[in-house]
């Protein structure tokens, strides 16, 4: 091999792995190793073809000769019996004169490569990861490739692909390290900040209401707004927390389960005793949007438990019915019922989640038997 073309060869490997290994974006880095194939081998045209698993062959990047005019080949599918396809498969090169004519590669050459002659396809990947093919193309009549670019081809080829499952591996290592970095944010803010706040959320209502006629008016405003805001902070949080945790936003059924334990422990410790849980049945599969409207509404119902209730026992029961069914959530307490006017103002928001979710919120309450709210939401 010509010193100048293996020097050449070598600052292309490297330029690629750098590339690959930085991060960069897969498709530009396939289309910096089809330029430099098709550079080195002295083609008119260079093709990097992937692998599917029924055997085709998908042209992923592409690099032609800017003096010679042609149809854009990235989309393209090769047959399985192709002879890129066969040499994806053995990982054996196949160079022919000209695929129009050679018996190994007429049948299934595409018609979209039609002014092209000589050609070589090689392996590209390793033995254990088989990515496809890199193929490269001279047009009709041209010369054959040598049997040194040949080598230099299957070498470099080889090298980049390698090169790619090597980043390939890494960039999964650091997206795992990245999954479970963000979920321990997530664990944080919703283990310690979220309940924190909580907490003095429910604190600030119980002191507003303990002292209200004491307090000015303006005094007892500025309270109510202070833990307004408490609980659109909570809120807030509790969305970024969602985003940490489910980069696909319809994985959060299992997060359901562990929020509803969560709120009712949270109101275990305002109330000075554990409400009764009961969970039935697999929560897992909840739409996101399904959960985080059940989320709410068993916070807001266990609020108003803990701030006008006066309770000494309560219940909390959350399940399904039927595998497309409804989602039903019932709350109880033995406590004096709803207060005057808290109906209107501390409950709505059930009965809009509800609505929001095209079901219906049932609230049962007397001063004799406590307060009931029952709220189903359909699965369908």
């Amino acid at each position: 091999m010509e010193p100048d073309l293996a020097a050449r060869a070598l600052g292309a490997a490297t330029e690629i792995a750098t590339a690959a290994l930085s991060g960069d974006d897969p498709e530009a880095v396939l289309r910096l190793v089809v330029h430099r194939a098709a550079d080195l081998a002295g083609a008119d045209l260079g093709l990097v073809m992937a692998r599917a698993e029924d055997g085709s062959l998908t042209v992923e990047a592409a690099h032609g000769n800017p003096t010679v005019p042609s149809t854009e080949p990235v989309g393209l599918v090769l047959s399985a019996r192709s002879a890129a396809a066969r040499v994806a498969r053995s990982g054996v090169a196949i160079v022919v004169d000209d695929m129009w004519t050679d018996p190994r590669t007429a049948p299934f050459a595409p018609r979209e490569l039609r002014r092209y002659g000589p050609f070589v396809a090689t392996p590209f990947g390793t033995a254990q990861r088989r990515l496809g093919a890199l193929t490269v193309y001279r047009l009709k009549g041209a010369k054959p490739f040598e049997p040194a670019a040949i080598d230099l081809l299957t070498a470099f080829a080889a090298q980049a692909g390698l090169v790619l499952v090597l980043a390939e591996g890494a960039t999964a290592r650091a997206r795992v390290g990245l999954y479970e970095e963000r979920e321990r944010i997530a664990r944080d803010l919703h283990d310690v900040i979220v309940q924190r706040l909580y907490a003095a959320g429910m604190q600030l209502d119980l002191l507003a209401r303990r002292h209200a006629r004491k307090l000015a008016r303006a005094d007892a405003s500025r309270l109510a707004e202070a833990i307004d805001q408490l609980d659109a902070s909570i809120a807030d949080v509790r969305q970024v927390v969602r985003a940490l945790r489910t980069p696909d936003p319809a994985d959060t059924g299992a997060d359901l389960a562990e929020s509803v334990r969560g709120e009712v422990a949270i109101a275990g410790e305002l109330l000075g005793f554990e409400p009764e849980l009961r969970i039935d049945g697999d929560l897992r599969d909840v739409p996101a949007e399904l959960a985080d409207h059940t989320r709410a509404a068993l916070r807001e119902a266990l609020s108003n438990v803990v701030r006008h209730s006066g309770a000494h026992h309560v219940s909390v029961h959350i399940g399904r019915k039927g595998r497309d069914g409804e989602l039903r959530m019932t709350v109880a307490d033995d406590g004096c019922g709803i207060p005057q006017g808290v109906t209107h103002r501390g409950l709505k928001h059930l009965a809009e989640r509800a609505d929001q979710a095209g079901g219906r919120c049932e609230i049962d309450s007397s001063s004799a038997d406590g307060t009931t709210v029952t709220w189903i939401v359909p699965l369908g």
